[in-house]
């Protein structure tokens, strides 16, 4: 697969994530011609499934856009994707053979970050299926947590996910009282452990951050169970945001699907200091389609 210097007039941007990978076409002036988007793409499916996943967001996004199969060698992707940095995945995903005239690869973080401050200088939290605090300062990069599930992903919707499922498994055999949010979750398994057992030998992180919504939607009705795992993962929430600062990012913006949800739940003097992005992860990818990585790699 040819690669180097973006030399193509489209730009194709990827953002492969834990739950679901989106995918956005543009013209050489920025303007969305085509967008697509489809389930996880990480690397914790596994190479084959992961490119699979890859080569039919990219081509459904490009058939939006109505570019010909015989242009898409004309086209410069920049893709970001969930485990990356784990060891040997990098290389395995850049010997793929994709169709395009270049591929630039990175984090999913990263491109988050690209996307939050139009490439320049900033941080951002993820909170999403996972979580992870990441930044580039002066041409360098930091990262904050994002070890992975369950050793860390503190604060995202997969913990609030593992905390509810443990509650309702607890509630069920007496340890703990019941409330709505576990009597709920109890029901998802017709109340009986065995099937929560078998359920979580097959669950992958998306799976328990399913559970999250009704988490939040719980804790904000004042269920007390809901209210307690809130708050600890706020907690984490806090820590991540003042860690984070101590790196230097003249900016900080919560991304991810849990963000707008965890945000009211902040201090209010941690919420001031926070900026709100200035784009998406789909976007930071078209910027490092176009070659901008804003480091000093």
């Amino acid at each position: 697969m040819p690669r180097g210097a973006p030399v193509a007039e489209l730009f194709l941007g990827v953002d492969a994530g834990g739950s679901h990978c989106r995918a956005r076409v543009t013209d050489a002036k920025g303007h969305v011609i085509g967008s697509a988007e489809g389930g996880p793409a990480n690397t914790r499916m596994g190479i084959d499934p992961l490119y699979r996943r890859l080569l039919d967001v990219t081509t459904d996004a490009l058939r939006v856009a109505g570019i010909p199969e015989s242009d898409w060698n004309q086209v410069a992707a920049g893709m970001g994707i969930a485990g990356i940095r784990r060891p040997g995945m990098s290389r395995a995903i850049a010997a793929l053979d994709f169709p395009f005239a270049s591929v630039a690869l990175d984090s999913d973080a990263a491109i988050a970050n690209l996307g939050a401050h139009d490439g320049a200088d900033g941080a951002i939290l993820v909170l999403g299926t996972g979580s992870i605090g990441f930044g580039q300062v002066n041409g360098k990069r930091f990262t904050v947590g994002g070890y992975g599930f369950p050793i860390s992903d503190e604060g995202s919707g997969a913990a609030l996910g593992l905390s509810a499922v443990r509650h309702a498994l607890r509630a069920m055999d007496g340890r703990t009282k019941r409330t709505s949010l576990s009597r709920e979750i109890a029901a998802r398994f017709k109340h009986e452990t065995i099937r929560a057992i078998a359920w979580m030998d097959r669950a992958a992180p998306a799976d328990y951050a399913s559970f999250a919504p009704l988490v939040m939607d719980y804790a904000e009705a004042g269920d007390e169970i809901a209210l307690s795992i809130v708050e600890d993962a706020v907690l984490h929430v806090e820590r991540f945001i003042l860690t984070i600062f101590t790196h230097g990012a003249p900016r900080l913006a919560l991304v991810g699907g849990l963000s707008k949800r965890l945000r009211p739940w902040l201090r209010v003097r941690t919420a001031e200091r926070l900026s709100e992005p200035l784009g998406d992860p789909v976007a930071g990818a078209l910027l490092l389609a176009r070659g901008i990585t804003g480091t000093d790699e």
